[in-house]
């Protein structure tokens, strides 16, 4: 098998046990169960503990991940998930280096938000052509920003589907399916539409008096920020998804299976019908949420399981993430392993 072909050889997944479902949202947030439902594309999202962190969510993700793959063989660990981890100023690598015992591993991390997991991907997939002693890198996003959610602020309640897990997989030389490109924008002129404003160098605290509510995520002037996406982000979307087509090879026509960040679903809906594809085309997490950078991983896990993947089919995963990033990646689908 040609060592220039990288693909996925492994998935993980770790879902918290606590679940926070519809009625429990729409109290909070003060928004009609249906409303829910039908806007947000939510039945149910999973939630942390607050004794449970990012990194030891990771660590179950990438312990799944490695069944039956050799800890020694993995030469190098990417962190792509929440940078609201356990501790500030803080990498989650060296703890899944020390617990799985990835003894010839080293770690770094990649943030881009919720746009990293196609950029993670095609960081990895670089480094293992570009160096011949690597093998296999074991990439993994964990997220708990379900914290970071006050549900009673109007301006933030677009983010109520925040959600908290982690998912993983090994990015190898020789797999059975094929890793074949990436694309990405980046529109600087969302930079400062969403933060949390306390934690920074400009508002840290004792130095300067900081509120609760600065500790939740902030959309300072939502609706100038949800004017000036809708005008842009459906044909960035479609952009980068062609892109990662055609540099990889493909054809536009011939997308079998597309992945997205978890969204309302009208606007997903739209994104799947420019590609002429359906719902049977796609995982929705509408039982899981938005879970950062992972989403891609869970809807590529959730598709084996439900037998929506076969051999050659062309995979297209995709993301955006505030800042404002939209990027995708294309695959050429075999079997893991």
């Amino acid at each position: 098998m040609s060592e220039d072909k990288i693909g996925i050889m492994s998935l993980g997944v770790y879902r918290p046990s606590r679940v926070m479902k519809s009625d429990e949202i729409s109290k909070l947030a003060d928004i009609p169960e249906e409303v829910i439902w039908e806007k947000f594309g939510l039945k149910e999202k999973s939630v942390s503990e607050p004794e449970e962190h990012v990194s030891q969510m990771a660590v179950c993700a990438c312990r799944q991940a490695l069944q039956g793959i050799d800890p020694a063989e993995i030469d190098l660990v990417i962190y792509y998930g929440s940078e609201y981890k356990d501790r500030y100023v803080w990498p989650v690598g060296p703890v899944i280096k020390k617990e799985l015992g990835l003894k010839n591993a080293y770690t770094f991390e990649v943030m881009a938000l919720c746009a990293t997991g196609a950029i993670a991907l095609d960081v990895a997939r670089s480094m293992l052509l570009s160096n011949p002693d690597y093998r296999r890198v074991l990439l993994v996003a964990a997220s708990k920003e379900a914290d970071l959610i006050d549900y009673s602020r109007r301006d933030t309640r677009f983010m109520i589907n925040f959600a908290d897990g982690a998912a993983a997989c090994v990015l190898g030389k020789g797999a059975k399916n094929e890793l074949l490109a990436s694309s990405a924008i980046t529109d600087g002129t969302f930079a400062w539409d969403v933060y949390v404003p306390a934690g920074g160098s400009m508002m840290r605290p004792p130095r300067k008096e900081v509120r609760e509510e600065d500790f939740y995520l902030d959309a300072p002037d939502f609706e100038r920020m949800k004017t000036d996406l809708d005008q842009v982000t459906l044909d960035n979307f479609l952009q980068v998804i062609r892109e990662a087509v055609k540099k990889g090879g493909g054809s536009i026509e011939k997308i079998d299976f597309l992945g997205i960040t978890h969204m309302k679903p009208s606007f997903y809906q739209a994104i799947l019908e420019n590609f002429g594809l359906d719902w049977e085309n796609t995982i929705y997490l509408d039982h899981w949420g938005h879970v950062q950078a992972a989403d891609q991983l869970i809807i590529l896990k959730e598709a084996l399981e439900k037998n929506r993947l076969k051999e050659g089919d062309l995979v297209v995963l995709a993301g955006a993430g505030t800042g404002y990033t939209w990027s995708a990646a294309s695959l050429r689908w075999g079997s893991l392993g």
